[in-house]
């Protein structure tokens, strides 16, 4: 799995309560249709499933109850999510399958991430998770062995 510092959204980021991940990525502005001042739409989620989106436990999650994780993609226009949307939502995912190597069952990236910011919420119920830590970003491809 080929991993770019410039694409990690979390690089072994501890979740013990709800948060954001560390980083979001800049998509850049969209520039105009040459003769209009229409801007281009962005969609980076819509064509062939070439865009990987990897989130892995690099930690195994532990709570004294009976916690859960759920991992939300949110877009927005400005840096500081003021008016985020959910793109995908996954999870509630129970503590019990969060062990170290685990993967969200993620593909590729949906369609509606059209707008030029995105990060990735974390929401912890019923915790707080005493441990656990995850790696978030975008990939080259997804490592399909063992």
């Amino acid at each position: 799995m080929i991993l770019s510092l410039q694409d990690l959204l979390s690089d072994n980021q501890a979740i013990t309560a709800t948060a954001v991940s560390t980083n979001s990525l800049d998509l850049g502005a969209t520039g105009t249709i040459y003769g209009t001042s229409a801007a281009i739409v962005r969609d980076i989620g819509k064509g062939e499933p070439e865009v990987d989106l990897l989130v892995q436990a690099t930690e195994t999650f532990t709570a004294a109850g009976a916690a859960t994780l759920t991992v939300t993609l949110q877009t927005d226009d400005n840096s500081a999510f003021s008016s985020a949307t959910d793109v995908l939502v996954l999870g509630p995912f129970p503590k019990a399958t969060l062990v170290a190597g685990w993967k969200l069952p993620v593909q590729y990236m949906p369609d509606g991430i059209n707008e030029r910011y995105f990060r990735l919420n974390y929401t912890v119920a019923t915790g707080p998770m005493t441990a656990g830590k995850l790696t978030a970003g975008i990939t080259m491809g997804r490592q399909t062995n063992g």
